[in-house]
């Protein structure tokens, strides 16, 4: 039996409703969460392998927003692309037509977490928006840092699951060890119940993918690019929420990239890792309104 999740009445009490958007050839669907006549409006896009729900526990303890979170293309509820391919480019293209549909005036403050960062990064990039926020943001190359043995297995083991019949493929893809071992690799808190729920999150979430050419083409995108090739590019007022101690995303690296951007704030999480999102959902939060209310209203 699951675990309940340890958000799940805070994140009950938050209104919430459910859209959906033709986007890129398919639907994206997508949730608002609070009210529209909150003074910030915030897409928010999560990570590799996610959906919504992962970021639900930031959403629940922040105030003074209403925030639109989607679920990527080809992954939780949407549609996969049509038009474009599952990476940086794709999901860019596709993430700056979502902004402009849900908020038309250019009023939006964009926000992503890990995968969802270098997206995040690239519409602030092209399109015009009131801030940016990056949380457990992709500072540099996964290729160069202090897990780069795990990233190596990591792209032996999509590759396998390339070449493979696509069945076999699939499955491999959706296999729960595997997803265990990717698990147990983020997860910083000793807190034993915590580390149970997410890992049961992970469990839910990780396999809930349209296709196999989906992860393949994202997971690729995932370790060829990281924020820094977008900052010195971003006017836009930035914050950067880093784990103390997040390995795929290194403080070390964090704060270059805070200095390679023109306008940004640096704010570490002390305790907690890549799963800043689960693990300390409240202080990521409360960074978060505090940038909010110093952004003017518009």
């Amino acid at each position: 039996m699951a675990d309940l999740s340890p958000y799940a009445q805070l994140v009950g009490r938050v209104p919430v409703r459910l859209a959906e958007v033709a986007l890129r050839g398919g639907p994206t669907r997508y949730w608002v969460y609070g009210e529209n006549s909150a003074p910030h409006r915030m897409v928010f896009l999560h990570g590799l392998r996610g959906d919504h729900h992962g970021l639900e526990p930031i959403v629940a303890h922040l105030t003074g927003a209403c925030v639109v979170v989607p679920d990527l293309p080809g992954f939780g509820q949407s549609a996969r692309l049509r038009i474009g391919a599952h990476d940086v480019a794709g999901y860019t293209a596709w993430a700056r037509d979502l902004v402009a549909a849900v908020a038309p005036g250019g009023d939006a403050v964009v926000a992503g977490h890990s995968f969802g960062s270098i997206v995040a990064a690239g519409v602030a990039h092209g399109t015009s928006v009131r801030g940016l926020v990056l949380v457990n943001p992709i500072a540099a190359s996964p290729l160069a840092g202090p897990r780069v043995a795990m990233t190596r297995l990591a792209t032996l083991y999509h590759r396998l699951a390339a070449v493979l019949p696509v069945g076999a493929g699939t499955a491999l893809l959706r296999s729960r060890l595997a997803t265990r071992v990717a698990s147990a690799a983020m997860v910083t808190t000793s807190d034993r119940a915590l580390r149970r729920w997410i890992h049961q999150e992970h469990d839910r979430r990780f396999g809930l993918f349209a296709e196999r050419r989906v992860v393949l083409e994202a997971f690729a995108a995932s370790i060829a690019h990281d924020v820094g090739e977008y900052a010195g590019d971003v006017a836009t007022p930035t914050l950067l929420v880093a784990g103390e101690h997040d390995e795929i995303a290194p403080l070390p690296a964090q704060r270059v990239l805070a200095g390679r951007f023109v306008d940004a704030r640096l704010v570490v999480v002390p305790g907690t890792g890549h799963l800043a999102h689960y693990e300390a959902p409240a202080a990521v939060a409360g960074v978060i309104a505090g940038f909010l209310a110093a952004l003017p209203v518009p």
